[in-house]
This record gives C-alpha cells, sequence and structure tokens, in this order.
C-alpha cells in the first residue's frame, strides 16, 4: 500500500481504526473542526480567519492558565526549579501568541467591515481566560468579575482567582521563607485587588541584585518574571496596532474606545518592583 506522495506504507504502521483509538479520536477534531460556524450572510471570505485566530489564542490561553496555575503551586511548595520550567514554557506560548497578530494584520480594514456587524457586542475584551492570565500575574480588578455574571461557573472560578494569591504574591512568599526582608504585610493580606508598589520590597531585590551570583535562583525567577512582563507587553502593542490599522479610533465592537483603551492598557505592570529596582544597579 503507498500514500498520496507515492510512498509505501510501512507494514506495521495502524490502518485499520474501526476497533481503535486514532489520531484524530484522541484530539476530538470531529468536536474541534466544527467549533467554526460563520454567521456573515451572504457569507464572507475572511470571517473564518477572524474565528479561527480568536479560537487558537484561547486554546493557547487555555495551556497558559494550566502552566502559570501549575508555576504558583510549584513555588508555593519551593519548588523553584520546577516553577522556571513553566515559566520558560509560558514564554513560548506568549511568543506564540504574538506571532499570530501577523496574520489577523492580513485582514484589511474594508474586509473586516463586511464581518464586523455579525459580532454584535462580542469582544476579545469579554475573554475569560485572558482576565485569567491577569489575575494570576497579579493584575486584579473585582469590576471584571462582574461582566461574568451572566456564566456563573466562570464568575466563581474568577472570584476565587481574586481572593488567592497571584505567582507574584507566591514567589515574595518563597523568599519570606527563606529569609529575605520581605515586608510583612506583603505575605499575609488580603489578595483582592491590585496593591501599589513597596519601597522595602526594592531594598530586597535591590540586594539581590548587587550579588546575583549568591542569589542565583531568586535572580534567575526576577528575570523570568521581567521576560514574561516584556512579552505580555508586547502582545498588547501588537493587539494595538493591528486594530489600529484595522478600525482606526472607531469604538470596539464590545462598547471600549478601541485603540484609546488598549493603549492605556501599556501602562499597567504585574511586577512594579523589578522594574523600579533596575534604577537603583550600578548606582
Amino acid at each position: 500500500m503507498t500514500d498520496q506522495g507515492g510512498r509505501e506504507i510501512e507494514q506495521d504502521i495502524e490502518t485499520d481504526f474501526s476497533r481503535q483509538m486514532s489520531y484524530g479520536d484522541y484530539l476530538r477534531l470531529d468536536t474541534l473542526l466544527s467549533a467554526q460556524v460563520p454567521l456573515s450572510d451572504p457569507p464572507q471570505h475572511d470571517e473564518l480567519l477572524f474565528i479561527v485566530q480568536h479560537q487558537t489564542s484561547e486554546l493557547w490561553l487555555k495551556l497558559m492558565v494550566h502552566e502559570l496555575r501549575s508555576a504558583r503551586a510549584l513555588l508555593a511548595a519551593d519548588e523553584l526549579s520546577p516553577a522556571l520550567k513553566r515559566l520558560a514554557r509560558v514564554k513560548h506560548i506568549q511568543r506564540t501568541l504574538t506571532d499570530q497578530w501577523s496574520v489577523l494584520a492580513t485582514l484589511t480594514p474594508s474586509e473586516y467591515a463586511e464581518i464586523r456587524p455579525f459580532l454584535a457586542t462580542s469582544s476579545g475584551f469579554q475573554s475569560a481566560q485572558y482576565r485569567e492570565v491577569e489575575f494570576l500575574l497579579g493584575n486584579k480588578d473585582t469590576e471584571m468579575v462582574k461582566v461574568f455574571g451572566h456564566d456563573p461557573a466562570t464568575r466563581d472560578r474568577l472570584a476565587g482567582l481574586l481572593a488567592e494569591p497571584s505567582l507574584y504574591d507566591e514567589f515574595l512568599r518563597l523568599l519570606g521563607r527563606r529569609g529575605y526582608a520581605v515586608p510583612a504585610e506583603l505575605l499575609d493580606r488580603d489578595w483582592t485587588g491590585r496593591r501599589p508598589s513597596h519601597a522595602g520590597l526594592v531594598d530586597v531585590f535591590a540586594g539581590v541584585y548587587a550579588a546575583p551570583h549568591d542569589h542565583w535562583g531568586v535572580y534567575e525567577t526576577c528575570e523570568e518574571l521581567v521576560d514574561v512582563e516584556d512579552n505580555f507587553q508586547e502582545w498588547r502593542f501588537r493587539h494595538l496596532q493591528v486594530v489600529q490599522r484595522t478600525i482606526g479610533q472607531r469604538p470596539g465592537t464590545g462598547g471600549s474606545s478601541g485603540v484609546a483603551f488598549l493603549r492605556r492598557a501599556l501602562d499597567l505592570t504585574f511586577f512594579p518592583e523589578l522594574y523600579e529596582v533596575r534604577a537603583r544597579i550600578g548606582g
């Protein structure tokens, strides 16, 4: 027997899946590939691109949430090295998500205008998994939980994350257990909401950066976290650019101001002390 390329199929390769699990069965491709259902009428060629772009982004976000939750649990268990392995994978996921914007950027303003009416009030702003990522990294907002009031399971999942320590919080708690002078009020507090930068924590990181070889695991984790934030900001910026080239200054489908709303997000930071300490290095 030969395949379509004219190659002979090896004798031991499985070809009868009437009673065995196939590739498509394992991945549930019948379900996955039937989930792209364009709504445009008459059908618009570019709607499939828009749907696939966002569905694949949600799959990568699902994996990122999985890895961040695991990294957080490992930090809580004082398992720093495997936590860093998780963050390394997160960074690769982030790069993939950022690169995907280049595909959506092929959608011209005229082409997007043909499908925009069928999006109605749906918007990426409403992505629950994106909010999970932000909450896990520390950018918490109780108002965002209310957006999912129509979906009790999602609302409760986000409310749970809101009340739990973030990845950064667990890193600080690990430092406290290792004897670093992390201010006590950062180790046991109300985890809900964002907190302002703390000068005492900047002092702790200044000591780490002054002698990195004496604090190598902690130093490496600090830089991994900065990488994660840099990647996140790059993703945000590419999103802004694609929206700007596609709709200009028009409002977003979900009611936001569009480009202006996305630009304000660039001022947010997950790990403020890890940036502030840079002004102290070598000074």
